[in-house]
């Protein structure tokens, strides 16, 4: 019998097949702009140690800087690039850019300068937001005309081919991504006391589709860190009235593992969820012990689904830790090219939550997003209950806990390194991080390699989490198939790891 554990009520199927919620805002502007109206004296946002913003002063402030995008030349559709740091000025340069009727460029804040001017010029941005300068300020200006299908966000993801690629967003993905949010991890349609503490960054769908949007539209506080920082991490929680928290495992791992943990009041916490890297049973059973009043679950999802596709929820947490557990309300699952023996095939998601394609790049759009399905790369498996587990990557990528790192980038970067002749890069286990990226040098040959060196060159054109943090230098040539393929199992069995280099 396949479980079916989430609300499935007030869903229909398009002409294309395609499950959709039907009673939606028309924009997310319409929906944060109804909790504005519920309760404008309600705390939005909250930006730790730092601002704090009600609904009405966070709605007016937007409509000063949408008027100061308008004033600089942002139309209908045009997009803007978002290079702050979390905080309240993050959420104003978000929300304000709807409300001017252009595009959101969330940009990833640990990008190098050239990784960053690459995701600028590839949008096309009219206006950057950058640290250090003024938010724009004019005449309040608020458009929520914009349809449901209308772009409202591009959300740059890495490529296996070193350049990221940007996932059109629509606001119907987003408001789908909330309902889909609410209903898997239970939580109740508007409750003012569903304070959000968000520690991961707001670049992310995590950080932005279900925690910061999710809250606003339960006209609840997004409870925003600009850093992580455990002690801050555990004071932030009585403090602040926490009651959901949403992370990485390895953050839960961090904060649980503090000697001052005990003596944090934790018993305001009713969610405690997380995802975006693999998770170990003793975990779970761990943050299920130190958490006693949450509910826990594990969530599953891609930039191109806007966050959430899969959910594990709190009934089946501990006894299938290894599970992602069901599809969300308007979610369905297939597997393609299945192993008979295994019954383990390439994921693919259609959905309402999936997004429009990738910008400026019709044909990885026609690949990934081909018959309405989004072929996702990871290879996974279904069971007889409904159970999905994702057993594999078809694509060639790291997840360093919950940061994705695709080891093609990588190598392209250290191949230019000097003294490298070849190079591979894998994932190396991490209790906490889940994996730690690791490199294989193979000197030029009759000469030595300098790590330092090589480390170095990584530092000048790579985010900081893409760097590895292991090296390994070998004397004899990488192995490979026939085909010329690095055969990496091979590699990972044979390679012996130092200390990590940091």
């Amino acid at each position: 019998m396949v479980l079916r554990p989430f609300d499935e009520a007030g869903i229909e199927r398009d002409a294309a097949g395609v499950k959709r919620y039907v009673d939606l805002p028309d924009s997310v502007v319409a929906m944060v702009r109804t909790s504005v109206e519920r309760d404008p004296e309600a705390e939005a946002v909250v930006e730790v140690d730092g601002p704090r913003l009600t609904y009405r002063e966070l709605w007016d402030a937007a409509a000063r800087v949408a008027g100061g995008l308008r004033e600089a030349g942002v139309g209908r559709g045009d997009r803007v690039a978002i290079r702050l740091g979390n905080g309240v000025d993050w959420v104003l340069g978000f929300l304000g850019t709807l409300m001017a009727g252009g595009v959101a460029v969330p940009v990833n804040t640990r990008f190098t300068d050239e990784e960053a001017r690459y995701v600028v010029e590839d949008s096309g941005a009219r206006v950057v937001l950058e640290p250090g300068s003024s938010l724009p300020d004019g005449a309040p200006t608020v458009e929520e005309g914009l349809g449901r299908g209308d772009l409202a966000a591009i959300f740059y993801t890495s490529g296996t081919t070193g350049f990221p690629k940007g996932a059109m967003t629509s606001h119907e993905n987003f408001l789908t991504n909330v309902e889909n949010a609410r209903r898997v991890v239970g939580l109740p349609h508007e409750d003012p006391t569903l304070r959000n503490l968000i520690s991961v960054p707001l670049f992310h769908v995590t950080g932005c589709n279900s925690q910061l949007l999710p809250t606003l539209q339960a006209g609840a506080a997004a409870v925003v860190m600009p850093v992580f920082e455990v002690g801050r991490f555990l004071r932030v929680i009585p403090e602040e009235r926490i009651a959901v928290v949403t992370t990485v495992p390895a953050i839960f791992w961090l904060a649980i593992g503090q000697e001052e943990f005990s003596s944090v009041d934790v018993s305001g916490v009713r969610y405690a969820t997380y995802g975006g890297a693999p998770i170990a049973p003793d975990l779970v059973q761990a943050i299920k012990r130190s958490f006693p009043s949450a509910r826990v679950g594990n969530g599953f999802g891609l930039s191109e689904t806007s966050s959430i596709s899969t959910f594990l929820p709190h009934e089946y947490a501990d006894t299938h830790a290894d599970s992602v557990g069901f599809p969300a309300p308007v979610v369905d699952l297939d597997l393609a090219d299945v192993d008979p023996s295994t019954g383990v095939g390439e994921l693919l998601i259609r959905g309402a939550h999936v997004v429009q394609g990738y910008w400026n790049k019709p044909e990885a759009t026609e690949q990934a997003f081909a018959g309405g399905w989004l072929r996702t790369g990871d290879l996974a498996r279904i069971d007889a209950d409904g159970f999905t587990y994702i057993v594999d990557r078809a694509k060639d990528m790291i997840n360093r806990g919950g940061e994705n790192v695709y080891c093609v980038e990588v190598e392209n970067v250290l191949a230019a390194a000097p003294g490298v002749f070849e190079v591979a890069v894998v994932g190396v286990p991490d209790s906490m991080m889940g994996e730690k990226v690791g490199c294989v040098v193979v000197p030029t040959p009759g000469a030595d390699v300098d790590v330092a060196a090589v480390l170095e060159h990584a530092r000048a054109h790579l985010a900081d989490f893409k760097v590895p943090q292991y090296v390994a230098v070998r004397t004899e040539v990488l192995p490979r198939n026939p085909g010329g393929k690095v055969l990496k199992p091979v590699l990972r069995r044979e390679t012996e790891w130092g200390a990590p280099l940091r």
